[in-house]
């Protein structure tokens, strides 16, 4: 007998077509146009299938993302259900992915799945893709992997995976570590685990008054400080190479920390850890001895992700800094 998937479709480009008035791709086809395309899958897997949305990415919200995530919860807490996988469009696809690797501690594998084609281009790949986010589903190898995200034939850890380019199809990487894994037709190889642990965050709240800035020459505290005047809840910096960020933003980052809003430094690199090698005004030791928090690799959009979820468990800002240490 099959083993049982949940596919859960909210949309993205994978359920797009182009629409001749407007002669651009709008969500128009329905989960059972898109499986009628996934030939055999029958001999998988059995599906349950789940109707969420027809949103484009930038159509998910935080709140969204949460109510997709009390969503695959109930799924995954099926006895008859081994696995879960989410359509989603690939602009924001990474911050919900993570969102889920963040929020769920679950053993059964929850795949990540979108395309880069709509169903009216030559070589559409959201069939090719679905298919394989259900081979990974349902493999038994692809338990206790956290949240992973499949296209290309290609298995990525939700925390490590981002997108790099626009539109080729071999989008998602994982740049520092490479994908964990391959689809080789109907089988799933693993080649490594994860390299960083998870930090696993239990809610069912979103705090959404995170901002994320990005550091560049010149910069001032003019955006820190209309944040900080605002009230806002948190604030991401993108900073210069190993996090560092010209000497005018110092100010700003200080006033911060000093209204207890946690300020978390990122590097607008794409690869490599933020660190406090640099003590000169506005380097990385500089900031943290101003109380700012280093977080690792992780990059902006994925470490909003992380503090909208910590500041739903404490607004202390060493508790938030637990969530952000390897």
């Amino acid at each position: 007998m099959a083993k049982k998937v949940a596919v859960v479709f909210t949309g993205g480009t994978i359920s797009m077509k182009v629409d001749p008035r407007l002669k651009a791709a709008i969500p128009s086809m329905s989960s059972e146009d898109i499986m009628s395309m996934v030939t055999n899958i029958d001999q998988i897997a059995e599906l349950d299938i789940v109707e969420f949305g027809k949103l484009p990415g930038p159509h998910m919200t935080p709140e969204k993302m949460m109510e997709l995530k009390r969503v695959v919860e109930e799924k995954l807490n099926q006895d008859d259900i081994v696995g879960v996988v989410v359509t989603h469009g690939t602009d924001n696809l990474e911050e919900t992915a993570y969102l889920l690797d963040i929020c769920l501690n679950t053993e059964k594998p929850v795949v990540v799945v979108g395309a880069m084609r709509n169903g009216s281009e030559l070589g559409y790949d959201g069939p090719s893709n679905l298919a394989a986010a259900i081979c990974t589903a349902v493999h038994p190898k692809s338990r206790n992997k956290g949240v992973l995200v499949v296209l290309n034939n290609e298995v990525n850890a939700a925390r490590e995976v981002t997108k790099t380019h626009t539109m080729s199809l071999d989008t998602f990487k994982s740049l520092e570590f490479g994908p964990i894994g391959i689809v080789d037709q109907d089988d799933v190889i693993y080649y490594h685990k994860q390299s960083i642990p998870t930090k696993h965050v239990q809610t069912d709240r979103i705090e959404t008054d995170v901002h994320l800035l990005k550091a560049v020459s010149g910069m001032d505290s003019t955006l820190l400080d209309f944040l900080v005047e605002k009230g806002a809840k948190g604030i991401v910096i993108e900073a210069m190479g190993r996090g560092n960020v010209p000497p005018m933003m110092m100010e700003g980052i200080k006033r911060a920390v000093a209204h207890q809003i946690p300020v978390i430094i990122v590097s607008r690199c794409p690869m490599g850890r933020v660190l406090e090698s640099y003590g000169y005004d506005g380097g990385g030791a500089q900031l943290v001895e101003a109380g700012a928090i280093l977080a690792s690799n992780l990059n902006g959009q994925k470490a909003r992700i992380q503090l909208m979820l910590a500041l739903t468990v404490s607004k202390n800002l060493e508790e938030v800094k637990s969530y952000f240490i390897d």
